[in-house]
């Protein structure tokens, strides 16, 4: 009797064990999961090549680390809408992700909503374009910025320029978003350099990052003022743009162009000549530092408070000898 009973006892502690795994086994793996953060990379226009460069690096990234974190990337039809990217930024918050690495379209107006991501406990990390300091300060912000110097960038590509120029020598700039801080700092970059050399800035007029903006006011600039000798584009795709307005204005060979990114569609142009040079500041680079820096955050359990200062990517002129 006791011998049965005790057989009894075994077989039910048996089967209740073979139950008790089954919902033990799925708990882990719903628990690993919850675990697993959600970052959202907020880009600019993802029409410029340089974006899509970014969003493919980050994807990549993601795919090899697939473990690690979830990733939403979304971007923007055109460099300034920016009431589009804050309402992007609004619905990663309904979304409650864990991370937000944006690339701000504007560096001022994009602080409030960073600041509604921080109040509702999401991590912010900051690429390419800087938000603006003293706004962040106002907002009690501390947002960590992953991306280059973008003011020595430009003056390594206004630096070759020089080479072509003596003092004196008339110049156009062609600006990015003039309330951005990166077109701000390319600007001032190509000022430095210019300044060095002794040429006179005719111009400094923004083509907003656009081809056909950048290609309208090189037109402008290159009728208004036709001893210019060079036209200086805070990136690739006014570049193209103020090459289209070289061609057209009958002075290829005359007027040298410059440009910032070094996307695939300049190669060709600066391996004829079209383009003088370029400088390339790592797309793919500065979305997984962002990434990176927003995971460890995470993982050391981090307030935004906690997180400060600047991780400084490359950014390396690119010219028609470069390997």
């Amino acid at each position: 009797m006791l011998h049965r009973t005790r057989r009894r006892m075994l077989v039910a502690a048996a089967a209740l064990a073979c139950v008790a795994l089954a919902p033990l086994s799925a708990t882990d793996a719903l628990a690993q999961t919850a675990k697993k953060p959600k970052v959202a990379l907020v880009m600019k226009s993802l029409a410029n090549e340089f974006f899509l460069t970014m969003e493919n690096g980050a994807k990549d990234y993601q795919k090899h680390n697939s473990g690690k974190f979830d990733l939403i990337t979304n971007g923007i039809k055109n460099e300034t809408d920016t009431a589009a990217q804050i309402n992007i930024v609004e619905q990663m918050i309904n979304s409650h992700v864990d991370a937000i690495v944006l690339a701000p379209a504007d560096s001022k107006a994009l602080v409030p909503v960073v600041k509604k991501a921080v109040d509702a406990g999401i991590i912010v990390v900051n690429i390419d374009n800087r938000l603006d300091p003293d706004v962040l300060k106002s907002k009690d912000l501390n947002v960590p910025f992953v991306g280059p110097d973008n003011r020595k960038g430009a003056e390594k590509v206004g630096d070759f320029l020089a080479k072509k120029l003596k003092s004196g020598d008339e110049v156009g700039i062609v600006e990015g978003v003039s309330t951005t801080t990166n077109a701000q700092q390319r600007t001032a970059g190509f000022k430095d350099a210019m300044e060095k050399v002794g040429a006179k800035i005719d111009s400094v007029q923004s083509g907003e990052w656009e081809i056909d903006k950048g290609n309208a006011i090189a037109s402008a600039m290159l009728n208004q003022y036709p001893n210019i000798k060079a036209l200086l584009c805070g990136n690739d795709n006014m570049a193209i743009g103020a090459v289209s307005a070289v061609r057209a204005a009958g002075k290829q060979g005359k007027v040298y162009v410059v440009g910032y990114d070094n996307i695939g569609a300049i190669k060709p142009m600066l391996k004829d000549g079209r383009v003088l040079a370029t400088a390339d500041q790592y797309a793919a680079k500065q979305a997984v530092f962002g990434i990176d820096t927003a995971l460890k955050a995470i993982e050391g359990h981090k307030k935004q408070a906690d997180l400060s200062g600047v991780v400084e990517t490359p950014v390396d002129l690119v010219t028609k000898s470069s390997k």
